[in-house]
């Protein structure tokens, strides 16, 4: 039995053992700098402010316009090019023009570069040279899923000192992703290698899936069982635990048992984060609650909303259905918002986001047993974040199932089940250190955090160098 523990594992570890090593430093990385994305307070500052002089059709006439049938949100944005709907359904989006309701998908050059341009500028960016450098459906920073809707995308360079490059939508023209010269060089050795993401493997998400789950799990064996063999393997020296190996042996063999609990803890961990729902359940509403979460709202109603009219200091709007009203909200800054809906059309209505009594009527619908809503704290266990900072996010009890909904805008943030919220635990917070003591010290964390991964990464290598001493050896003999 041995034999073949010592047989597997060496093999395993002299496959693996490279992979591990730039697990480890990608890891560090990725800690401080992310994927590239573009935040809400970027895509806000990005917006052009509507003006209410100019004409548009009502909403549920652009809905109709749209063809998607189940729409279930509406938003009203200016581009460079006028005024726009878009159209959100369950399994697309569409863009039509504010004025008449025909196509507004960007299909110029010209247009997608002035949308990128007028962006930049509303941000304060430098775009007097910006170029449009490709259209197509994928490249190394859009291979996410959340960009499928918005296939092709337009990539301009602005030609900053940055080095910003923006993506616009062909199907909405709006900017949905940008990046950075930095950015972007460091999640060449950060993110791209960590999770194994060139573009080639990622944008077939099935591949990639199976191909990182199954090598996340033969090093997750490789990892168990170096441990096994190296707590076998103490010895006992005057009393005191020793090694038998010597040189590079040794090395590995100590600092494998000095880091053992974080090596087992990341690995698993890190082999859980390509769980999606092999094991736990994957936060995702059921149908049943989906259908009554993004009911298709009566959009005819969205007309007594326009006895409220849009002002002069509204950079976007947007209609939604909620618990069987529909809503439009009214963005008036980053983190500021006004709040009406087709029973209440009045200015009277100060706070601009939904309230717990709202919340509670959708969520009595959505589970049995469900207790009135509470404000989730910002350091609670199981984080939820609105998109506009001021807004509340509200947690509902109902029974083992909890809900957490955006007061700003009504999403469903999460849906946590039993098993959703042990895999916070065995993943998020064994992989990312996110436990509520260390949040709480994030200087702490950040030292942990490359300490873990320093020593890993060394250990690793001791890995690197047996391996390669097995390699020459058996191709000499």
């Amino acid at each position: 039995m041995m034999a073949a523990i010592v047989l597997l594992h060496r093999w395993l570890g002299i496959a693996f053992c490279l992979l591990f090593a730039m697990w480890f430093a990608t890891g560090i990385v990725m800690h401080f700098v992310p994927f590239p994305s573009l935040t809400e307070a970027e895509r806000f500052a990005g917006l052009a402010p509507l003006d209410r002089t100019d004409a548009r059709i009502a909403v549920a006439d652009a809905v109709v316009a749209s063809g998607i049938t189940d729409a279930t949100r509406v938003r009203l944005i200016r581009r460079s090019d006028g005024l726009a709907y878009v159209i959100t359904g369950p399994s697309r989006l569409r863009a039509v023009r504010g004025s008449d309701g025909s196509d507004a998908e960007v299909v110029s050059s010209d247009v997608a570069l002035a949308i990128g341009r007028d962006h930049a500028r509303n941000r304060g960016l430098d775009a007097a040279h910006a170029t449009l450098l490709a259209k197509a459906d994928y490249d190394q920073w859009t291979v996410p899923n959340g960009f499928d809707r918005h296939r092709p995308l337009f990539r301009i360079a602005l030609g900053d000192a940055a080095g910003t490059e923006l993506y616009v939508s062909s199907r909405t023209g709006e900017v949905v992703l940008d990046t950075t010269r930095n950015e972007r060089g460091w999640n060449w050795a950060g993110s791209v290698l960590h999770w194994i993401y060139p573009t080639v493997l990622r944008r077939n998400w099935a591949l990639w899936d199976g191909v990182v789950w199954t090598l996340s799990l033969l090093a997750l064996i490789a990892a168990v069982l170096g441990a096994a063999l190296g707590i076998a393997q103490i010895r006992t020296r005057n009393g005191r635990p020793a090694t038998p190996y010597r040189g590079w042996h040794a090395w590995h063999h100590v600092l494998g048992l000095a880091v053992t609990l974080f090596v087992l803890s990341w690995i698993f961990s890190g082999w859980l984060s390509m769980d999606h729902g092999r094991l736990f359940s994957r936060g995702q509403l059921t149908g049943s609650e989906a259908g009554v979460a993004a009911a298709v709202p009566g959009w005819t109603e969205a007309l007594s909303l326009e006895r409220t009219p849009l002002t002069s200091s509204v950079w976007e709007a947007e209609w939604f259905g909620f618990d069987g009203e529909v809503y439009r909200r009214d963005r008036l800054a980053l983190a500021s918002q006004k709040l009406i809906r087709t029973k209440d059309t009045s200015d009277a209505r100060q706070a601009g986001v939904l309230s717990a009594g709202e919340v509670r009527g959708l969520t009595s619908r959505l589970a049995k047993d469900c207790g009135i809503p509470g404000v989730l704290a910002g350091n609670d266990d199981y984080p939820a974040r609105s998109a506009v900072p001021s807004a509340p996010v509200y947690r509902a009890h109902c029974g083992e199932l909890w809900f957490d909904i955006d007061g700003a805008d009504g999403n469903v943030l999460q849906r946590l089940d039993a098993s959703r919220r042990a895999y916070r635990w065995f993943y998020a917070a064994l992989h990312t250190l996110d436990f509520p003591i260390l949040m709480a010290h994030p200087l702490l964390r950040d030292i942990l955090i490359v300490g873990l991964c320093a020593l890993g990464f060394v250990f690793s290598m001791t890995g690197v160098v047996i391996g390669w001493r097995r390699l020459r050896l058996s191709l000499t003999v």
